[in-house]
């Protein structure tokens, strides 16, 4: 005996080694391991990941490959011809190892030879053979080693002892036996007890012996047992098993020697009780909505086919994985899996022919049984199947043809398919899509993976981790493996690495696990022209990309654009939040961002995309504030199509919706040298920022666009957005930086000769200086502004001068003058159709006509004015509106209803990010609660209105608020403090030019 044939290892049972009758040493635990895990496999060659992933069962040192190396270094010293044994192969070793040698590979091959046996008809042949492989068995496989990657094979190994100990009985049983099996059945049934295929055979072996109350008290055994653990009653077969035993049905009797002779084809004896499903990770965490909908769907009748797609990295194996072993027990004929390498690096996919040869096998069949045509192979697995209640486990599948080649026949049995896109033509499935997890799954996940403690004491740290890890359960898992990999690094300093968006595809890698390499592997299946099209769509710098975007983008229709980016949505490198809208994962989006190339013609694209949106929002402004006075821009209009826009609702949902998405392209309008559509696109976005009461957005906006003007050398657009910004320093309370904005804004406009400019400019100077209580400079500069606007035909312009004029005449008393330039602006505004000025004009004549004492008509106004209040406009306004409303429901008596309105007055105020507007509200609801008698509220608000005005220089409101609180100091009895506010008072008043008796109390 040469020392290769000497010597041997044991896997079924504790592991061994030996050299002879010299048992060998094989070191300590990651040796043993190691070991393992290549004798589970013989002959296939295991990564070194795959075997450190067997030596660790978590927590994988920095340097496992390392010594995984020196494991399998020592073993092959221990090892008798070590070298030849342990076989250095590619990215891995494998274990060479003769039949002899092994005795898993001894156990198989008695069990093949057994099942052809019985498929030949040689009943006792065949239960011969299952006793000797049986008899290889010495505990269960590989006890002490421990991990789970080995736990999982030794679970899956336990599976095919108990099917060949199944199989026996069943031939057993066949052959005539029946009561000398009923003490291997009842030690059989005590260690598995829930095993309903052994108490099956239990209960017949019994009956058959004449022992019919024993064989019904064990149904009762195992019903009690199956509703106290698993809340379920008995199977099908048992249930009927057990109806047959009461009513004695002949077919129970023993078998005639003659029918004892089993069929020559495939059968449920061939077939076993197989489980070849992969390790069910037991950190498995979310998709509990999900994997609930699989089991319900399952546990139904009829066949079933239940798809998982979803972008690589989203953790569908698993998912699928999880569902089959929680379904395993209502499947007792088997449990199949294969993986066909549908998206495998330089791999092909698995053929059709290749994977109904490894199912087959699967099922125990030799090769010589196998036919080599894929007919022979489609008809014999059929066969094999037909009728059986299997599980089936299609992985990465790519091809829904390949998918139906290994569908069974009949009925009772459930197919899984995980693919990364959607197999459209796969007829009859259901198809679950999985998106990435919800916040709370990516939490618990976290938890699961890393530490529930370092998460619960930083919650905030865990939920911006999972943000950034796009909560992809692939990025999730790298990530805290690298943290548990690393115990001095803290969340916050992963965030940090993270956050840096064109290395956080670096910092997703450990080991061979890469969210960039599975993300590659989808890419790589793309079409050419798909793959461009998501390099060029991953510029659009928004939150969400519509169709004409995207045409813009791809220099193409608007439906061709749909079927790439329906076909991108197919693969999952995009999702979809609402019809006709398209979002990039962030992973993906960086992912697409670092596969650019020179060719791509990146910069014609984005010319192209900022091109349409310049075009629709000029579309949309004129459609939203009629009467805009149209500027020259310079850049022609591009060819493209554009969404509708023409009714206000349109675009103001259009503007709306991509607002966001604007302001980013303005930005890469800056970035990228596109100034001159910087500075127009961004005038267009500030009208509607403005309309809407997002002044901070509105002044860095009108901000960005004076730097770029000024840049760009262009004195008609500068002009005009120093225009834009003086309006933005008036609504924050900037007046000093407004007069010399709005000043430098008019000289430009008189050098160029922009009358219209130059109007603009008159009526925002006017508007500062009456802000500053210079009353007579500011009635100046609007006359000039309003006859400008009037001559040129800016009905638009004209109307919000007015309602400065309006509001000037209003603080300086003269109530007369003030109703009519607010009824002037609200005619104008009625001829431009829908202009937002409409509801300022309408508020600026209500509080003109309570001037003049006509509360009757005031209170006709402000109703209009109400009516026009939504969620649309500017908070500010709308408190203004409510203001107005209470005072004059006090002063028609109604009480409750004034009180009401000045309560959502304040609310809005508070929200309004106008200085300005608070002011004024607080001031007007101030004076209300001085006259219902609530004086210490009223100096409150008073008091404020004082902060806010004094702060921005605003005033006849500074002014107003001083009085207000000389009244209410008066009230309360404080004569010293009333004498001071109103000495100030009058001072200001004086300076501002507001005769005594035009002084609002």
């Amino acid at each position: 005996m040469n020392a290769d044939e000497r010597l041997r290892f044991n896997v079924l049972g504790p592991l061994e080694g030996w050299d002879g009758d010299r048992r060998l040493r094989l070191g300590g635990m990651v040796q043993a391991r190691v070991l393992a895990a290549l004798l589970l496999e013989p002959g296939r060659v295991l990564p070194v990941s795959r075997l450190a992933a067997a030596a660790w069962a978590e927590d994988p040192p920095a340097t496992a490959s390392h010594q995984v190396r020196k494991a399998v270094a020592d073993l092959r010293r221990r090892i008798p011809g070590g070298s030849r044994v342990l076989i250095t192969d590619g990215p891995g070793y494998r274990a060479a190892l003769s039949g002899c040698q092994l005795d898993l590979t001894e156990f198989n091959d008695f069990a093949s030879s057994a099942r052809k046996a019985a498929a030949d008809g040689r009943a006792a042949d065949a239960v011969r053979t299952f006793s000797e492989a049986l008899a290889l068995w010495r505990g269960s496989v590989l006890c002490g080693t421990g991990g789970p990657v080995i736990e999982a094979a030794a679970t899956a190994l336990e599976e095919r002892r108990l099917a060949a100990i199944d199989q026996m009985f069943d031939l057993r049983l066949a052959l005539g036996e029946a009561a000398e099996l009923v003490v291997d059945l009842r030690e059989m049934v005590s260690a598995y007890p829930l095993r309903e295929a052994l108490r099956g055979q239990l209960m017949l072996a019994l009956y058959r012996s004449g022992r019919q109350a024993e064989a019904l008290e064990e149904y009762g055994k195992v019903r009690g047992l199956l509703v106290e653990e698993l809340g379920i009653d008995p199977g099908t077969k048992l249930a009927k098993l057990h109806e047959r035993i009461l009513r004695e049905s002949p077919e129970l009797a023993a078998p005639e020697p003659a029918r004892a002779a089993l069929p020559p084809q495939p059968t449920s004896a061939t077939l076993g009780a197989l489980c070849i499903l992969p390790y069910d990770m037991p950190d498995f965490s979310g998709r509990e909505q999900e994997l609930s909908r699989i089991v319900s769907k399952a546990q139904g009748t009829g066949s079933q086919i239940i798809a998982i797609d979803g972008m690589g990295g989203s953790g569908k194996t698993s998912l699928a994985v999880r569902a089959a072993h929680r379904l395993s027990s209502d499947y007792p004929v088997g449990q199949l899996y294969i993986d066909l390498r549908g998206y495998s690096p330089d791999q092909k996919p698995v053929s059709s022919a290749s994977a109904l040869n490894a199912m087959l096998r699967a099922l125990g069949l030799p090769d010589d049984r196998i036919p080599d045509d894929v007919a022979g192979r489609t008809a014999l697995w059929r066969k094999a199947v037909s009728g059986k209640r299997m599980l089936i486990v299609l992985d990465n599948a790519s091809d829904a043809s390949n998918v139906r080649s290994l569908l069974p026949t009949g009925t009772n049995w459930l197919v899984m398919v995980t693919s990364r896109a959607r197999l459209a033509d796969l007829d009859g499935a259901e198809w679950i899509s999985l998106d990435v997890m919800t916040p709370e799954e990516s939490a618990n996940l976290i938890a699961k993976t890393l530490d529930a403690q370092r998460v619960a004491a930083d919650p905030e740290a865990a939920a911006e981790l999972a943000r950034l890890c796009d909560h992809l359960p692939l990025a999730l898992r790298i990530a805290t493996a690298r943290l548990a990999n690393r115990p001095r690094w803290t969340l916050q300093y992963m965030i940090d690495r993270l956050r840096d968006e064109t290395r956080r595809l670096d910092e997703l890698i450990m080991g061979e696990r890469s969210v960039a390499a599975t993300l590659r592997l989808s890419y790589q299946v793309l079409s050419d022209e798909s793959r461009i099209a998501l390099r060029l769509l991953a510029l659009h710098p928004g939150g969400s990309i519509d169709v004409y975007a995207a045409a813009a983008l791809l220099g193409s229709t608007p439906r061709h654009a749909e079927d790439v980016l329906e076909h991108l949505l197919d693969v999952h490198f995009l999702q979809q939040p609402e019809i006709g809208l398209y979002t990039f994962h962030d992973l993906v989006s960086s992912f697409a961002r670092g596969l650019r190339t020179d060719d791509d013609g990146c910069d014609a694209a984005r010319e192209r995309l900022l091109g349409y949106y310049l075009a629709v929002t000029e579309a949309a402004c004129t459609t939203l504030f009629p009467g805009r006075r149209k500027i020259p821009t310079g850049i022609s209009s591009p060819p493209f199509a554009l969404p509708d826009t023409k009714d206000i609702d349109t675009a103001g949902t259009w503007f709306a919706r991509e607002q966001s998405a604007l302001l980013a392209a303005i930005s890469m309008a800056v970035q990228h040298g596109y100034e001159r559509h910087a500075v127009c696109v961004a005038r267009n976005a500030a009208f509607h920022l403005n309309a809407h009461g997002l002044l901070n957005e509105f002044e860095e906006l009108c901000r960005t666009a004076v730097e770029v003007a000024r840049k760009l050398g262009d004195d008609a657009l500068l002009g005009v957005s120093l225009a834009n910004l003086g309006v933005a320093c008036w609504e924050l309370g900037s007046l000093t930086e407004g007069i010399a904005v709005a000043e430098e804004g008019r000289q430009v406009a008189v050098r160029l000769g922009d009358r219209g400019t130059e109007a603009h400019s008159h009526s925002t100077l006017g508007l500062y200086k009456s802000l500053l209580g210079r009353f007579p400079e500011a009635l100046g500069h609007l006359q000039t502004a309003i006859a400008y606007e009037r001559e040129l035909g800016l009905s638009r312009a004209e109307a919000e001068s007015l309602t400065i004029l309006s509001t000037l005449y209003e603080q300086w008393g003269r109530y007369p003058e003030a109703a009519a330039a607010a009824r002037r602006s609200v005619d104008l505004c009625r001829q431009l159709s829908q202009h937002e000025n409409e509801l300022v004009a309408l508020i600026d004549l209500a509080i003109a006509q309570l001037g003049l004492e006509e509360c009757a008509e005031a209170e006709a106004l402000i109703a209009q004015a109400r009516e026009m209040c939504d969620d649309t406009r500017a908070p500010g306004i709308v408190a203004l509106a409510f203001a107005v409303s209470a005072d004059i429901a006090y002063r028609q008596g109604q009480m409750d209803q004034s009180a009401e309105y000045a309560r959502r007055s304040l609310d809005l105020a508070r929200a309004s990010a106008s200085p300005l507007r608070r002011a004024k509200v607080e001031n007007m609801i101030g004076r209300l609660f001085h006259k219902r008698g609530e004086h210490a509220s009223a100096r409150e608000l008073y008091a404020q209105a004082y902060e806010r005005a004094t702060k921005t220089n605003y005033r006849p409101e500074e002014a107003y608020a001083r009085l207000g609180m000389s009244q209410v100091a008066e009230a309360l009895g404080d004569h010293l403090a009333a004498a001071e506010h109103r000495a100030v008072c009058e001072e200001l008043f004086t300076a501002m030019g507001v005769p005594p008796d035009r002084r609002r109390a």
